[in-house]
């Protein structure tokens, strides 16, 4: 095992480690990483990657489009998804990639990067679990919207620069509790903006060779700068972000029934007596 990581470089030197095990889980922070004009995340690379990967796992569109399209009305860019990455620079568009970790070269690239990550985080919020990678790719001056996300996050600036807008977690005036309980519940992850909201936030400016940690559900809002963006997103869960999702979505039963709700608190992972009496109604179909 030793030797099987031998031959590969750290993705994160010893300072952005030192910086990530100060932050995690609760606050966003910027790191540094050494994965910039890896041959696996090429434009080439990547084109190839998308062209294997099933339909499901990849998404790509114009990247200019009004904000109420309906996903039915999403114009196509006329491109094959090879084309579409590879002229990405100048066709307008933005793709996802899915899942890459399925995919055996990007599974172990994800797994190489998160175990140099596993003792900070198994210190903190226990085993690392449900490892997944994204791939973003997106053209000049393309935004994504105010959002968040179930997972703890490490996005990974490859190509291009970005900024990523970053608002606490656990914060009511941006997360409403019943929006946190409708999201756990297969709500969408987009939030709703409001002007106000945006002292509350602090941008992160990504270059290539950055990264930033994005804590469980903090949320956040990306503008892209003016060259084509290639970033890598390594995600996972823990028993913490697990516990936190099943004790919003107690609350959530329990107000359809019209029962006070509880707090959920920032070590939810302890709130164990709750988890089993949501574990207990959903077994009941309650």
């Amino acid at each position: 095992m030793d030797s099987a990581i031998a031959h590969h470089p750290a993705t994160f030197p010893q300072t952005a480690r030192a910086a990530f095990a100060k932050a995690y889980p609760d606050q966003p922070v910027k790191l540094s990483h050494d994965l910039v004009g890896h041959s696996l995340l090429t434009l080439d690379a990547l084109a190839r990657l998308a062209e294997r990967m099933p339909a499901a796992s990849v998404e790509y569109n114009l990247g200019k489009l009004p904000l109420g399209v309906r996903p039915e009305d999403t114009p196509s860019n006329g491109l094959t998804l090879g084309e579409t990455i590879r002229t990405i620079e100048t066709n307008g568009s933005w793709a996802v990639l899915k899942n890459v970790e399925r995919d055996p070269a990007y599974g172990a690239l994800l797994d190489a990067a998160l175990a140099e990550l596993e003792p900070i985080v198994a210190a903190q919020t226990g085993p690392m679990l449900h490892r997944e990678a994204f791939i973003f790719l997106s053209s000049p001056g393309s935004v994504t919207p105010f959002h968040m996300d179930p997972e703890h996050n490490i996005l990974l600036q490859i190509m291009g620069t970005k900024t990523m807008m970053i608002f606490p977690a656990r914060d009511e005036a941006l997360v409403p509790a019943q929006k946190s309980e409708d999201f756990h519940g297969g709500g969408h992850r987009n939030l709703e903006w409001q002007d106000g909201f945006k002292a509350r936030g602090t941008p992160f400016p990504l270059a290539p060779g950055d990264a930033v940690h994005v804590p469980v559900k903090a949320p956040h809002f990306v503008e892209n700068g003016p060259a084509v963006s290639v970033s890598l997103s390594v995600t996972w869960r823990s028993d913490r972000s697990v516990a936190e999702g099943e004790l919003h979505s107690f609350n959530a039963l329990l107000r359809k029934r019209g029962l006070p709700t509880g707090a959920v608190s920032d070590r939810p992972e302890r709130q164990g007596l709750r988890r089993l009496v949501y574990r207990i109604m959903r077994k009941l179909g309650a």
